[in-house]
């Protein structure tokens, strides 16, 4: 099967399943889905409605075309030809064993059967015989990159290359051991705020406050260990572990003791976290945990640092827009950061926009990162922009650029701005000027630039430009002519 048409099949919907679904699917995977849930489908399309918010923010190239989503009700007819089946049932072991044991008999001997337990080893679900490799994500399965890997060294290694087309960060684990690594870590931070709740010392909302605020935002970012490397100052992790090793003899954890997990304790964590968080709905929740976790990440990305690292390498490999009669210089869904109060597009985004876009086509003609090394650039001397209709987050912004004028030292571009549906939402006409990076004066490209600008202005020569001031087949100066 070509990469265009592979298939996933997702068996068991809910959070996880459905967040595989989403993950796959706007990726341009076909997805068949098996749940015998009666709400299967609404809760799963709850799930796609938040996705098709998000994830596409985190790109600034158009991810592909959406996959076919299907349903199914007989679960050999949804695994049939699947290039990956994805087991997400409840936590059971006898229920995966009787799930799992099917999947290995229906599916086609190429798929990677995959199972989203967070706590089972792979030597426990396949003991009846079944061919399945532990393939544990984390919610949202189609924001955050890790899914951890763990069994047939072969099959992981096949998984891998799958799961970075969908731009996840598969981690293969060298041995299985119960709940992986992740949630090994996470279950003694669980432990020990159960007992901090417990012992009267936080409350769920002051605990949260000590992660958000502090080691969680360290945490995204850099992790545990290149961390403390930091808190070592400039003698490094050896100096952080002779000044704080000590410390793990200290009477600091609870790690080994859990509290009493009876109603008392359960329902006191309960009215603090409905204290804590009662006032909005579940779906409220999500929304707002999927904006914060897309600005982090974008973030990440522009520092190629972290989880942003795999967004960047994930959208370096998207196809490219497909030109028309001009260049298409952007293509991408709208963030929700880039709205304001009014719920549409900022005027400063629409500025970003045409920017990102001159920048794009200065690759286009070879004015890229290796030409500005070299010593020449375009510095922006003049735009101006029309307003024309209103743009909202999620909706497709797609930019093409024209080439007004392209002799000598000046560049001349108009940019328009689509919505998805047609509808023009602004022109940017932006004057530009190529510089000597040393000596800080104009001059003329040379070269492979000079040649692409050449060829782009004649082609360009007979198209309209309405709004730009320059009349079908002339060339006109800018209205203030650079010194």
């Amino acid at each position: 099967m070509t990469e265009a048409n592979r298939k996933a099949a997702i068996i068991g919907g809910g959070v996880i399943g459905g967040g595989w679904a989403a993950r796959f699917l706007l990726n341009g995977w076909d997805v068949a889905i098996f749940d015998p849930d009666p709400q299967a489908e609404r809760k799963i399309g709850e799930v796609l409605a938040n996705a098709r918010r998000a994830l596409p923010a985190l790109y600034d190239r158009a991810l592909p075309p959406e996959g076919r989503l299907s349903w199914h009700d007989d679960m050999a007819e949804a695994v049939a030809d699947a290039d990956w089946v994805q087991e997400s049932v409840p936590e059971t072991l006898a229920l995966k064993h009787k799930v799992l044991g099917q999947l290995s008999a229906m599916a086609p001997a190429h798929a990677v059967i995959g199972s989203s337990t967070s706590g089972f080893k792979p030597s426990e679900l396949n003991a009846d015989g079944a061919r399945a490799i532990v393939a544990h994500p984390f919610n949202p399965v189609y924001l955050l990159p890790l899914i951890e890997l763990v069994g047939d060294p072969e099959t992981c290694a096949r998984a891998s290359g799958l799961l970075r087309d969908v731009g996840c960060h598969p981690l293969t684990l060298r041995k299985e051991i119960d709940a992986h690594i992740a949630d090994r870590l996470l279950e003694a931070v669980w432990r020990e705020s159960l007992w901090l709740v417990k012992d009267g010392i936080a409350t769920t909302e002051e605990i949260d406050e000590a992660i958000r605020m502090g080691f969680g935002i360290r945490w995204a970012q850099m992790g545990l260990f290149e961390t403390y490397r930091i808190a070592g100052g400039e003698a490094g992790m050896k100096h952080f572990m002779s000044q704080f090793g000590p410390a793990l003899s200290w009477p600091w954890t609870k790690l080994m003791d859990v509290p009493e997990f009876n109603d008392e304790l359960v329902d006191l964590i309960a009215s603090q976290s409905d204290a804590q968080s009662g006032h909005m709905s579940i779906r409220e929740l999500e929304r707002l945990r999927d904006d914060n976790i897309v600005g982090m990440l974008r973030a990440l990305r522009r520092t190629n640092t972290g989880a942003g690292g795999v967004i960047a390498a994930h959208e370096a490999a998207l196809p490219a827009p497909v030109a028309t009669d001009m260049p298409v210089t952007g293509d991408r869904q709208v963030p929700t950061s880039w709205t304001d109060y009014n719920g549409h597009m900022n005027d400063a985004e629409y500025m970003r926009a045409a920017s990102d876009a001159t920048d794009r086509f200065m690759e286009m003609i070879g004015a890229d990162a290796d030409y500005i090394a070299s010593g020449r650039s375009y510095f922006t001397v003049e735009t101006h922009v029309r307003y024309l209709a209103e743009v909202h987050a999620g909706d497709r912004l797609r930019t093409t650029t024209q080439v007004l004028d392209g002799a000598g030292k000046r560049l001349h571009l108009f940019h328009r701005l689509s919505r998805g549906n047609g509808t023009l939402a602004a022109t940017v006409e932006v004057m530009l000027l190529h510089m000597d990076l040393a000596t800080r004066a104009t001059c003329n490209p040379e070269g492979i630039v000079a040649e692409q600008l050449s060829r782009m202005a004649a082609a360009h020569a007979d198209l309209p430009a309405e709004g730009s001031g320059r009349h079908v087949g002339q060339r006109n100066k800018p209205a203030v002519e650079p010194a």
